[in-house]
C-alpha cells in the first residue's frame, strides 16, 4: 500500500489525511502540538469552556461529505443547528441590529432601520451571489495554477461578466455605491475581516462572502467549534489513520526531484506522498531550506492577526447573542492603524462570541463564557504587554459604555493570546490568521498553488495556500490537494 505523510493535524491537515485514506493510501499525520485540530482547540478554566480559535461555522456540507466519503450519516458523530440570528451589531450612536437568518427577513428589517429601499439592499444580495455562482467553480474548488481550471465552460462563462465582479473597485467602494447609510456600509465592510484584509483595499469581488453567510447560513455545532476538528480526528483514527503528537517535522526529504519522506523526532520516514498543512512560511524556512523559495509569494503583505480576550462572566447579557460585533467610530483609521502602522486601533471593533448562548454547560450557573477579539496586526515586534493592557482597558471602556455596564466588577476569569502566541503556537508567520492579505485585486493568483512546482508529490494545503483561510477555504484547500493526488 503506498503511503502518505501529511504535516500538521489542523482542520486541513485533517481533510486531507481523510481524503487520502479514502483514496486508499496508508496515512500518518505528524503534528507538533499535543493535540490536533490547529487554531480549532478549546480549553477550560473554573468552570468556563472556550473555543481557542475561530468561532465562525459555515458550509457544513463540507464537513459532512469527509463522513460520506466512508459511507456514514454524519449526524450520528457531528451534530450542528442553524442560528436564527446571524449576528448583533452595536454602534457609539445607539443604533442596534441583529441580523436575521432570513433573508426575507433581514432585507425589510435592514430596510426599516437604515432608511434604504428594500430594492437596493436586494440588488446587492442578489449581486452577491452572481459573484459567488460565477467564481466559485474557479477560485474555490479547483486549482489556480493548473491550465485545465481555465480551459472550461465555467470559466469563460465567468471571463464574459467578469464586469459583474467588481474587480476594480475596493469592497467599501461597492458597499457605498450600492448603500447611503454608513450604517449599512461598514456592516457589509466587515466581511473584509473573514479573510483579514482591508474593506479600504481588498477587491469589489469579496462582497460575495455575505451569500455565505445570509444564504447559506451560520451553524453552532454542539460541543462547540472544537467539536468539528475532534469529530474529524475521531473519524480518521477511525479509519486507520496513525497520529504522532509532539513530533515535529524538521525536514521534507527528496532525492532528483521527488519527495522521498520527512524527517521528524531525530529519523527519517519514508513516503510517497507528502503533504504539508504547515504554514508556507514555515514550510520553506524550516522544511525545504534546501530548495529556492518563492520569494514573491512569502513576501506578501500578511492578513491582519488577533488580540483574544477569554473572559468568565459573573452574569448574563440578554442583548447578546452567539455573535456580536460593537463597532468602531472610525473605521478606515482603524484598518489605517492595523496595516499600515502596524498599531492596534485606538477605538478598535469588538468582536463577542459567548458559546454559552447555545450550550449552557460551557459556563456555570448565571455566567457567560465570552471570547472577545479585535483586529490585530501580524507580529512585528511589537511592543506587545504594553499594547495588550492599553486594549484590555479600550475594550472594557468601549463595552461599558455601549452595554451600560461595569464589566470589570464581573470578569472572574482571564486568558490571553496576541499574535505572538498564535505564531509560537500555529507556526502561522507573524501569526497571520490567513496567511497573505487579500489587500490586492491579484491576491487570490498570488496563493502558493496547492502543489509544489519543484519536487514531485508534494502537496500543501491549509490558510496559507489557495483558495485561503477560514474553516470552509481550508476544507476547500484540502480537496484541491487530493484531488490532484491519483487513487492507490
Amino acid at each position: 500500500m503506498s503511503k502518505a505523510i501529511v504535516i500538521g493535524a489542523g482542520i486541513a491537515g485533517l481533510a486531507a489525511a481523510l481524503r487520502l485514506r479514502h483514496k486508499g493510501y496508508a496515512v500518518e499525520v505528524f503534528e507538533a502540538n499535543a493535540y490536533s485540530g490547529g487554531k480549532l482547540h478549546a480549553f477550560e478554566k473554573d468552570g468556563y469552556r472556550f473555543d481557542a480559535g475561530p468561532s465562525l461555522f459555515t458550509m457544513p456540507h463540507l464537513v459532512d461529505e469527509l463522513f460520506a466519503l466512508f459511507g456514514l450519516a454524519a449526524r450520528e458523530h457531528f451534530r450542528y443547528k442553524r442560528k436564527e440570528v446571524v449576528c448583533n451589531y452595536f454602534w457609539e450612536d445607539g443604533t442596534t441590529f441583529s441580523v436575521s437568518a432570513d433573508q426575507e427577513v433581514f432585507i425589510r428589517e435592514a430596510a426599516e432601520r437604515f432608511g434604504v429601499p428594500p430594492e437596493h439592499l436586494q440588488r446587492y444580495l442578489a449581486r452577491s451571489r452572481t459573484k459567488y455562482d460565477l467564481t466559485a467553480g474557479i477560485f474555490l474548488e479547483k486549482s489556480l495554477h493548473r491550465v485545465g481550471t481555465y480551459l472550461t465552460k465555467d470559466t469563460l462563462r465567468a471571463l464574459a461578466q467578469a464586469y459583474k465582479l467588481d474587480l476594480g473597485e475596493t469592497l467599501n467602494a461597492v458597499n457605498e455605491r450600492f448603500f447611503d447609510s454608513p450604517h449599512l456600509v461598514q456592516l457589509f465592510n466587515r466581511y473584509a475581516t473573514y479573510n483579514g484584509s482591508s474593506p479600504y483595499q481588498t477587491p469589489g469581488i469579496m462582497s460575495m462572502i455575505p451569500h455565505l453567510e445570509m444564504y447559506h447560513g451560520t451553524y453552532f455545532p454542539e460541543g462547540g467549534m472544537h467539536a468539528i476538528s475532534q469529530s474529524l480526528y475521531r473519524l480518521a483514527e477511525q479509519q486507520g489513520v496513525r497520529f504522532f503528537f509532539n513530533t515535529p517535522v524538521t525536514g521534507i526529504r527528496h532525492e532528483r526531484g521527488r519527495v522521498v519522506g520527512i524527517e521528524a523526532a531525530g529519523t527519517t520516514c519514508d513516503a510517497d506522498v507528502v503533504v504539508s498543512n504547515m504554514d508556507i512560511f514555515a514550510t520553506y524556512k524550516n522544511l525545504l531550506r534546501d530548495v529556492p523559495s518563492p520569494r514573491r509569494i512569502l513576501r506578501q503583505e500578511r492578513s491582519s492577526s488577533a488580540l483574544i480576550f477569554y473572559w468568565g462572566i459573573e452574569r448574563k447579557f440578554p442583548q447578546l447573542d452567539l455573535h456580536n460585533i460593537l463597532f468602531s467610530a472610525d473605521y478606515r483609521e482603524e484598518f489605517r492603524q492595523i496595516f499600515d502602522a502596524h498599531q492596534l486601533s485606538d477605538d478598535p471593533t469588538i468582536y463577542l462570541n459567548i458559546t454559552s448562548k447555545d450550550q449552557p454547560s460551557d459556563a456555570p450557573p448565571g455566567c457567560e463564557n465570552w471570547f472577545v477579539m479585535i483586529n490585530a496586526p501580524s507580529n512585528f515586534g511589537q511592543d506587545w504587554d504594553r499594547m495588550k493592557a492599553a486594549a484590555r482597558q479600550q475594550i472594557i471602556t468601549k463595552i461599558n459604555r455601549v452595554l451600560g455596564v461595569r464589566l470589570e466588577d464581573h470578569i472572574a476569569v482571564e486568558e490571553v493570546l496576541d499574535p505572538v502566541g498564535i505564531e509560537r503556537n500555529t507556526s502561522s508567520h507573524r501569526g497571520a490568521l490567513y496567511g497573505a492579505s487579500s489587500n490586492s485585486r491579484f491576491a487570490a493568483f498570488l496563493r502558493h498553488p496547492n502543489f509544489s512546482g519543484r519536487l514531485q508529490n508534494l502537496y500543501f494545503c491549509g490558510g496559507s495556500v489557495h483558495p485561503g483561510g477560514g474553516i470552509p477555504l481550508c476544507l476547500l484547500s484540502a480537496k484541491i490537494a487530493t484531488d490532484l493526488i491519483p487513487n492507490r
